[in-house]
């Protein structure tokens, strides 16, 4: 591997500020619009649906490309793939910030997405490549700790411009925060490259694409059409049988983009779960709080984000100092199953919010909710990553990516199309004729302008449908901890069991490495084990 010459801690004291950057960068993103959607709506008269996927096309792209965005960077150049897409991202964003009409900022939207494909798996990559073992866990605690608080910073920097500007400045916004990162990087960010990496699984990338889309238009269009129509219906059916045919493809492929096997792994498989659920809590949260706060409660976008402000400043400390010490001494089995259970109470609380609650009810789930996406942050990243040899680092780096923006696209889909269905099904639009009443059962932004009786029922309505939404959710992360635990806690079987993998990549996969054991062992020994990469069954 084509590693930097590294001074006594030199290289490491500069290059983390800059990988920390491009990915609050990317990652800011996701969440920043989020403050500006009753403005969009208000300006470009977009539905609901179309905030769904103003919102969901982001994080769509993103989740889809990821495994090709890691692999682009394994294979030409981490510090490659970090300058290209922070190029797209800050291009796509000045283009957004153009937009007339919400199909122009959709498809903006997933431009951006491109970019930050390219540039998320390689800054966790980078780390791992870069940073010797003794120093790896306090950096990717770091970095889980960046990855989940940009959300928040995202929101708290897009709410003070909407106090002065348009939505527009978000975007703007991006364009800075992506030159200055992109200056950073090329300044102090050494390449590290796979010069032999395989050649990059193009098909198996647009299958992705494929399977992926087809599953998330189905379920932000599911209000519209009907959960149970037969467009609804034949489209996951279709989403899915892509995503099986994504299997079947990768399984057959000398050189996977994902080998399938890995999954076979507990720990791999555990920290992919963990991740996926967890942001999917988040992002569904954030999309919806946000407009309740400001539609609901009449909040501006500033204060809505201020009040999210205990979530960041609980979840930081529990991602970089709590959870790695708790995984170190009682296993990651527990640390995780309790942060995941902690996000789950965290839901159930918020589904008691109405359009009378104080701010008190939101900040008794705002700060479990912060804790427990803290402590389930850090040893499932770790778990990821660690259970992969130091050359496929890029491929687990993406994969940790992609459960969590395929997890923030899946909450931000389902928990927004279950809000929109109850929104639909519960207003009641009192004595507006046709026309209105179905421009108010589209969006609720509309619905507030439409009369004080109008938009009281539209509050009444956006908070039968936060209730189902993030109920749903609680339910979720309840039998998710449950699977987590179990796969944990599963006995390994014997070291002569293991899984096919494909021919050129035997020889690596069960080569010695320096990477960390695998989280995934007997929890006996703390939760971390021989180190082995026979893909054990």
């Amino acid at each position: 591997m084509n590693t930097p010459k590294q001074g006594p801690g030199a290289v490491h004291r500069a290059v983390l500020p800059a990988v920390m950057l491009s990915l609050a960068t990317v990652v800011s993103a996701v969440a920043s619009l989020n403050t500006a959607v009753p403005s969009i709506a208000r300006d470009t008269r977009a539905g609901l649906t179309e905030l769904s996927w103003i919102i969901d096309a982001y994080a769509l792209v993103f989740a889809a490309l990821l495994l090709l965005g890691g692999a682009i960077g394994d294979r030409y150049g981490r510090r490659r793939a970090l300058a290209a897409g922070l190029v797209v991202f800050g291009a796509g964003s000045a283009a957004a910030a153009l937009a007339g009409d919400p199909n122009w900022l959709i498809a903006m939207r997933g431009v951006l997405g491109i970019g930050a494909a390219l540039v998320m798996p390689a800054t966790l990559s980078t780390i791992t490549s870069t940073f010797p073992a003794a120093q790896r866990t306090r950096a990717v605690g770091a970095w889980a700790g960046v990855a989940g608080a940009s959300g928040i910073f995202g929101l708290l920097v897009s709410g003070t411009l909407l106090e002065f500007w348009s939505w527009r400045s978000v975007f703007w916004m991006n364009v800075v925060l992506a030159a200055v990162a992109l200056v950073a990087t090329l300044a102090v960010v050494p390449e590290s490259a796979e010069p032999d990496a395989p050649r990059l699984d193009l098909t198996g990338a647009l299958i992705t694409v494929a399977g992926l889309g087809a599953g998330v238009y189905s379920i932000i269009e599911a209000p519209t059409h009907g959960w149970a129509s037969a467009r609804t219906l034949l489209g996951l059916a279709a989403a899915l049988a892509v995503l099986a045919g994504f299997v079947l493809w990768e399984l057959k492929r000398p050189n996977p983009l994902l080998d399938p096997r890995l999954f076979r792994i507990r720990a791999f498989s555990a920290g992919a779960l963990t991740i996926t659920l967890q942001f999917f809590a988040f992002f569904g949260f954030v999309f919806i709080i946000l407009q309740y706060l400001q539609l609901v409660k009449g909040d501006s976008a500033l204060v809505g984000a201020v009040s999210l402000l205990p979530m960041a400043l609980t979840m930081m400390p529990f991602a970089r100092g709590v959870a790695p010490k708790l995984a170190a001494r009682i296993g990651p089995r527990r640390v995780i199953t309790a942060g995941l259970l902690l996000v789950g109470v965290a839901m159930l609380v918020f589904s008691l919010l109405d359009e009378d609650s104080t701010y008190w009810l939101l900040l008794a789930g705002l700060v479990p909710f912060g804790a427990g996406m803290g402590l389930a942050m850090t040893p499932s990243t770790a778990s990821i990553t660690d259970a992969l040899p130091a050359e496929k680092q890029g491929v687990g780096s993406a994969m940790n990516d992609l459960a969590r923006e395929l997890g923030g696209a899946l909450g931000i889909a389902v928990l927004g199309s279950l809000l929109q269905s109850a929104y639909r099904a519960n207003l009641d639009p009192g004595n507006l004729p046709g026309p209105a009443a179905e421009q108010a059962r589209t969006s609720v932004a509309v619905a507030m302008r439409l009369g004080p009786q109008a938009a009281d029922h539209a509050r009444a309505a956006f908070s039968d449908g936060l209730q189902s939404a993030f109920l749903t959710a609680s339910i979720a992360l309840a039998v998710t901890a449950l699977v987590v635990a179990a796969l944990y806690r599963a006995p390994r079987r014997e070291a002569a069991r293991t899984v096919p993998a494909p021919a050129d990549q035997d020889a690596k996969l069960n080569a010695p490495s320096d990477a960390s054991p695998d989280e995934g062992a007997d929890e006996s020994t703390g939760g971390r084990g021989e180190i082995r990469y026979t893909r054990q069954v």
